[in-house]
């Protein structure tokens, strides 16, 4: 499912929110949701690493939780590195686990129109089959010829 979202929705969205679960993080710096999880730190946002295999260890100065029912205090965004048939899982935990979540982000190449629908229905803004990364280098002014991010790591705007 490809939809459109318009430049203004989501840059909103990544200029409100402080607080960013990264389900299904790795810890392989060569992995996307490491370095994605590793920029957006380096942007401001306070990154929640999830992922049960490495629960207990340390990235980007946080502990790794196992799951969204761990993380203490408010998430603003939840994104989601995970297939597309564990979306409804984490939608429904998040749901549950996170009173006040703003937004359910999922991954390029990652989108389920039944979990976003639900997602919708309680109030949360969804985006599917998307980066926030690349939207972040996208719109405000750090992505280059070729999709290089060639200049200085910036403060989020």
């Amino acid at each position: 499912m490809d939809e459109s979202y318009t430049d203004d929705h989501l840059s909103d969205i990544l200029r409100r929110v402080k607080r960013v679960a990264v389900v299904g993080v790795s810890l392989n710096p060569v992995r996307p949701s490491y370095y994605v999880a590793r920029y957006l730190c380096l942007k401001g946002y306070d990154v929640v690493p999830v992922n049960p295999g490495h629960a207990g260890k340390a990235l980007f100065g946080q502990s790794v939780v196992s799951s969204l029912s761990d993380i203490e205090g408010k998430v603003d965004m939840v994104d989601i590195f995970r297939r597309p048939e564990a979306v409804p899982g984490i939608v429904d935990e998040a749901l549950e686990a996170l009173p006040g979540l703003d937004v359910i982000w999922m991954q390029i190449g990652v989108s389920h129109p039944q979990a976003a629908a639900k997602a919708r229905a309680a109030g949360v803004t969804v985006i599917q089959n998307r980066c926030p990364k690349i939207e972040y280098q996208r719109l405000f002014g750090e992505l280059r010829m070729g999709g290089f991010a060639t200049g200085r790591i910036s403060s989020k705007l």
